[in-house]
Parts: structure tokens; C-alpha cells; sequence
């Protein structure tokens, strides 16, 4: 019986020392099995994550690139356009040159007056009005004033070939100015009725190999056509 009982004893204590064994082996398994559950829906959810950024990104590139073809078209259209007024401008001032042209064919000179520095008006290198030409202006306005007529003036500017030829065409322009101003401010000569052009010096009417002749190429040329 003493015997019997102590193999009962050790088969007892045997059966506790595997029995946490068991246990601790299935809580392993257990946990890890929650672990890789864990890590295969973890690595689920990023390969989902990373195929939704590859699909963000194509779209990123599609309206990236539909963007562009956009505003290439646009950039076209600016073009054509632009192309288009320029177009419309040239014939604009293509027509209104013909008008012009036809217009001052069917008019008629009425006279001319010339201010030219050997009178004693404008000075070397200068553009302002002096007396003597202002009241040549003054006596050729009155006279139109008197005829009662519907005229159209032409203004010349004429320089010598002294100095620069860039310069020279400068200074006539403002010397021609300058009369169109005097008309307009002091006479009211209406600004669609007068025409300026500058000649510079490629218009002498004499030499400009004398101090005189050199005189005589300083003017402005009024001219009245009706």
C-alpha cells in the first residue's frame, strides 16, 4: 500500500509539472497566432494604402497632363487671336491709308507758305515758333477765314544736312509739330484737318554747301488744299 501510494504521489505531481507546461505552450500559440493575424491584416491594410497612393498618383499625372494640353490650347488661342487683330489693324490702317490717299488726290492746292529761317524765323537746331513765323501763320490763317472755305493743311518739316540725319529728321517732325499746335491752340484749326510729315533733309531747295542755302533747307512748308 506504501508503494502504491507514492506512485500516485509522484504520477500527481508529474501531472502539475506538465499541466503548466500545456498551458504556457497554448497561450504561446495563442498569442501568437493574434499576433501574425494582427501583422497579415496590418500588411493588408498597407498594401491597400499603397495601391490607393498608386492610384492617386496616375490620376495625379492624368490631370497633370490634361493641365497642360489645356493651356497649350489656351496659348494657341492667345495666338490666333492676336495673330487675328494684328491682321485686322494692318487692314484697318491699310484702308484708312487708301481713304487718305484718295482723299487728298481729289483735293486741290489753294497756296503754300513756307517758314524758313532766311526770313528771319526758325534758328539752327531749334523748333520753337518765333514772332515772324507766327504771324505768317496768323496772316495765312485770315485768309482762309475770308475765302469761307473747307480746306485740309498739309505740314512739311525741312532741315540742312548738318549734324546727324536721325536728328535732323527729329527736328523736323517738331518743328512741323510745333506749327499744327499753333494752328489748333490759337486758331482752332480742327486736328482731323491737318496732316505733319517730316522730310529731314532729303528735300533741299538749295545747295547746302553755303551758309544760305542752308538757311533756305531750315523750314516748314504750309500747304492749304480744299
Amino acid at each position: 500500500m506504501m508503494s502504491k501510494s507514492l506512485f500516485l504521489v509522484g504520477v500527481f505531481a508529474v501531472s502539475l509539472g506538465v499541466a503548466p507546461a500545456c498551458a504556457t505552450k497554448k497561450f504561446v500559440r495563442t498569442s501568437v497566432g493574434e499576433v501574425n493575424d494582427k501583422v497579415g491584416t496590418m500588411g493588408k491594410s498597407l498594401e491597400e494604402t499603397q495601391e490607393r497612393v498608386r492610384t492617386a498618383e496616375g490620376r495625379i499625372v492624368e490631370v497633370d497632363s490634361k493641365a497642360a494640353a489645356a493651356a497649350d490650347s489656351a496659348s494657341k488661342a492667345n495666338m490666333a487671336a492676336a495673330d487675328a487683330a494684328n491682321k485686322a489693324s494692318e487692314v484697318g490702317k491699310t484702308a484708312e491709308a487708301r481713304a487718305a490717299g484718295i482723299e487728298a488726290e481729289t483735293r486741290k492746292l489753294i497756296f503754300t507758305t513756307v517758314l524758313s529761317e532766311d526770313r528771319g524765323q526758325f534758328q539752327l537746331g531749334k523748333a520753337e515758333l518765333p514772332e515772324d513765323a507766327t504771324a505768317a501763320i496768323d496772316n495765312m490763317v485770315n485768309t482762309l477765314k475770308a475765302d469761307k472755305k473747307a480746306v485740309w493743311v498739309e505740314i512739311e518739316g525741312h532741315t540742312d544736312n548738318v549734324g546727324d540725319a536721325a536728328f535732323n529728321q527729329q527736328l523736323g517732325l517738331q518743328r512741323a509739330e510745333a506749327v499744327k499746335r499753333y494752328l489748333y491752340e490759337k486758331h482752332q484749326v480742327p486736328l482731323h484737318k491737318i496732316n505733319v510729315i517730316s522730310y529731314g533733309e532729303e528735300k533741299p531747295v538749295a545747295p547746302n554747301t553755303t551758309r544760305d542755302g542752308r538757311a533756305q533747307n531750315r523750314r516748314v512748308v504750309i500747304k492749304v488744299l480744299a
